[in-house]
């Protein structure tokens, strides 16, 4: 797969990179990416390792590791009824992880930090495609809107640390993800890995139909998170990045035409359904690149060689963790 992070800063292969998240889908793309470029000292730590929540447990591993750069994809996500059901926690947690990694990188002095947000973060009833200056125009969607004021509160603080103390603090907001990684829990996954997981249990089970959810209308716009860790590698090797910038693909496709591509990818030729019943939700989610596009990087993962890749990661994952169950 292509790149846009050839090593710009000559010395970024020999910095200390703290990746926060490294085992979920994001981070792990990252400490990837970092490897293909070169950077040989990537620090993690697990959950287990490092309670980001824990104030005084952040500040003495800031201190102690004193990383030159930090990709913050750490985060609690969930689904739509997960962050419906538990605002609090998702709230609370974030800002926690969000507060205590950015004050402590300021503290230890680090050099770089770009903070991963979410394009929901921008209003519900946002223009599109979505621009940057969007945020807080108007109201959030309410079933995610503890998650998002979370990640807009990490945004600003970024962007308020390093307009007072002169710190290269910045984010970056990537659209809807998929690839290696990913979660495709039959009830709480996002469209994407759900229907890959839909439709690969169907074609093992000789179904001959599935059925989808409303009309198959809506368009959404999808990024490989290969990419995505292309352009924080990227970003951080900017010499002035923006405070916050939209990373996405910039091309849509229809849920139907996705379930289609899916089906097509894993051999499932029986019939696509539509139950009429269920709702479409957002007719069209889509963010405005030209930011991004003008700073040098554009995304290189086309929707069906990355369909194919995450379909090939998926069938590993799942034989993975069949054997890990026996």
């Amino acid at each position: 797969m292509g790149t846009n992070a050839k090593i710009v800063d000559r010395k970024l292969a020999d910095k200390k990179v703290y990746v926060a998240g490294h085992k979920g889908m994001v981070g792990s793309a990252v400490v990837r990416k970092l490897g293909e470029l070169g950077v040989e000292d990537i620090v993690t730590r697990s959950s287990r390792e490092l309670d980001l929540r824990d104030q005084a447990a952040t500040r003495e591993f800031f201190e102690t590791e004193r990383p030159d750069v930090v990709i913050f994809a750490a985060a609690k996500v969930g689904g739509i009824h997960a962050n419906d059901t538990y605002p609090a926690q998702f709230i609370y947690d974030n800002l926690a992880m969000a507060t205590h990694a950015i004050h402590s990188a300021y503290e230890s002095k680090v050099h770089r930090f770009l903070f991963l947000g979410s394009t929901c973060i921008y209003p519900r009833m946002a223009p599109q495609p979505i621009p940057e200056e969007s945020l807080l125009t108007s109201g959030l969607e309410p079933t995610n809107e503890a998650y998002a004021l979370a990640k807009i509160a990490g945004l600003k603080l970024c962007q308020y640390y390093r307009k007072q103390y002169g710190v290269m603090f910045h984010s970056a907001m990537p659209t809807n993800l998929y690839g290696p990684g990913d979660n495709y829990h039959p009830e709480n996954s996002h469209v994407l890995p759900g229907l890959l997981r839909r439709f690969c249990e169907a074609r093992q089970q000789g179904l001959e139909e599935v059925t989808i959810w409303g009309t198959g209308a809506p368009l959404r716009e999808f990024l490989h998170v290969d990419d995505l860790a292309d352009a924080c590698c990227f970003l951080v090797q900017h010499e002035n990045p923006p405070d916050w910038v939209n990373v996405g693909s910039g091309e849509e496709v229809s849920i139907q035409k996705l379930a289609e591509s899916i089906a097509r990818v894993v051999g499932f030729e029986g019939k696509i359904n539509n139950d009429l019943s269920k709702p479409d939700g957002t007719p069209r989610k889509l963010t405005d690149t030209q930011l991004i596009n003008s700073l040098g990087w554009t995304a290189q993962v086309d929707l069906n060689s990355g369909l194919q890749h995450t379909f090939e990661a998926y069938l590993k994952e799942s034989e993975a963790e069949l054997l890990r169950s026996v």
